[in-house]
C-alpha cells in the first residue's frame, strides 16, 4: 500500500506539472492556438522556452520572474496557478478514499479554475473545458460510488436544459443575451460531475454569489462586470465539497424522503 504522505507529495507535483499546462490552455484555447505547437515561448521575444525554465514555480522564481533571453516580465499568474493546481491535487489527495474519487476531485477543480480564469480574463468558455470536462465527467460516473452513470446522464442533461430556459426567458424579457452559450454548455460538464441535485445547488449559489457581489457594487456606484462563470464555478466547488450534507438537510426540511 502506498504511504499517504508520498502519495500527497506525488499528487502535489503531478497537479504543479498538470497546472503548468493549464497555463497553456488557458492562453491559448481562447483564442484557438493549438496547446501541442508551438512550444512555450516568450510573448516578447518570441525564443522557445528551455525545459530547465520551465519548470513549474521554480523556473518563474529562480529567474525572479523574467525572460532569460530578454528580460521581458513574465506574469505571476503562471507560478500561482501552478501552485494552485499542485494545492488541489494533494488536497484531494489527502482527504478523499478511493484514490479514484480524489482524481475525480483533482480533475473538476483543475477544470473549474480553467473556466474561471478564461472567462475572467476574455469572456469566454472554450469547449475544451466544458465539452471535454462533460466527457470526463461521465467517463468517472462508470466507477463505483457518485454519481452513477444514469446520475450523471441525468445530471448533464438538467444543466444544460436549465441554463437554456433561463437565458431564453432573460433574452426575451431584457431584449438581449441574458446567458452565453458558455455558461450553458459548463453546466452540462457540472451535472455529469454532480448529478441533478448538484447542478439546482450550483445555480443557486452562482446566483447568490453574483447577487452579493454586484448589489454592492451597484449601490456604490461602481458595478464592475463579472462572467456568471466564475461564480459558476465558485458554486461548483462548494457544491462538490459541502453538496450532500447541504442537499441531505434541505431534504429534511422540507420532510423528502
Amino acid at each position: 500500500m502506498i504511504d499517504e504522505r508520498l502519495l500527497v507529495i506525488v499528487a502535489g507535483v503531478l497537479g504543479a506539472m498538470v497546472g503548468s499546462f493549464l497555463n497553456v490552455c488557458i492562453y491559448r484555447w481562447p483564442n484557438d492556438l493549438s496547446v501541442v505547437k508551438p512550444r512555450s515561448r516568450c510573448g516578447d521575444c518570441g525564443r522557445t522556452i528551455a525545459w530547465y525554465d520551465n519548470i513549474p514555480m521554480v523556473s518563474w522564481f529562480l529567474l525572479k520572474g523574467r525572460c532569460r533571453s530578454c528580460g521581458a516580465r513574465v506574469s505571476i499568474q503562471y507560478p500561482l496557478v501552478e501552485l494552485g493546481t499542485a494545492f488541489i491535487w494533494a488536497w484531494m489527495a489527502a482527504t478523499i478514499i478511493p484514490e479514484w474519487q480524489a482524481l475525480r476531485g483533482a480533475v473538476f477543480f483543475t477544470i473549474l479554475l480553467g473556466i474561471a480564469l478564461t472567462d475572467a480574463r476574455q469572456y469566454i468558455i472554450p469547449d475544451e473545458f466544458s465539452l471535454g470536462g462533460l466527457g470526463l465527467g461521465l467517463l468517472f460516473s462508470i466507477s463505483p460510488g457518485f454519481p452513477t452513470v444514469l446520475q450523471s446522464v441525468v445530471g448533464a442533461f438538467v444543466g444544460f436544459t436549465l441554463l437554456w430556459i433561463v437565458g431564453a426567458a432573460g433574452t426575451r424579457i431584457f431584449k438581449e443575451d441574458a446567458m452565453g452559450g458558455g455558461d450553458i454548455k459548463m453546466m452540462a460538464m457540472v451535472g455529469a460531475f454532480l448529478g441533478w441535485e448538484g447542478v439546482l445547488l450550483t445555480t443557486f449559489l452562482g446566483a447568490l454569489l453574483g447577487t452579493l457581489i454586484f448589489v454592492p457594487l451597484s449601490v456604490i456606484g461602481k458595478k464592475r462586470l463579472v462572467p456568471f462563470g466564475v461564480f459558476l464555478a465558485l458554486g461548483a466547488a462548494v457544491t462538490f465539497l459541502f453538496g450532500q450534507p447541504i442537499i441531505r438537510w434541505y431534504r429534511e426540511y422540507l420532510m423528502i424522503p
